[in-house]
């Protein structure tokens, strides 16, 4: 059953999601927000504007829109970060709202090789350090 609004996550920008993220910026249809857990550096997450749950329910034009999204967010971490490889990854078995994680992976780095974990609460930053890595994405969108 998916997550209706009132509960969604995202559609209520509240404490939990504030305690998990930090918003970069607004894209095309979607937002952009860095992950504070930072065991896979630059990994951010893309959420569509409106609460749809899964690509199907888009129209063509609303889905490329968001997939052109995706692919600027993939493409400004690929650039300021240089990683070997980035994952996507769009799950939203709990939190039914349509997002995209971008996962940079670093050859020799935490989970190469591997499925990246959601959330190994391993790596975390300070203000500072947080607000440099998004001054870089920012740059490179």
């Amino acid at each position: 059953m998916p997550t209706p609004i009132s509960e969604c996550l995202y559609c209520q920008n509240n404490e939990t999601l504030h305690r998990l993220m930090i918003k970069i910026c607004d894209l095309d249809v979607s937002q952009l927000f860095l992950f504070k857990e930072q065991s896979y550096l630059g990994r951010c997450n893309v959420v569509y504007n409106d609460h749809a749950v899964d690509f199907h329910e888009l129209s063509d034009k609303q889905r490329n829109a968001f997939m052109k999204d995706v692919a600027t967010v993939g493409k400004a971490i690929a650039s300021a970060f240089n990683p070997a490889k980035i994952n996507y990854g769009s799950y939203a078995d709990t939190i039914s709202h349509l997002h995209m994680h971008i996962v940079p992976k670093y050859k020799d780095g935490y989970g190469f090789g591997g499925v990246f974990e959601m959330n190994p609460q391993k790596t975390t930053f300070s203000d500072e350090e947080y607000a440099e890595v998004i001054k870089k994405i920012r740059a490179a969108l």
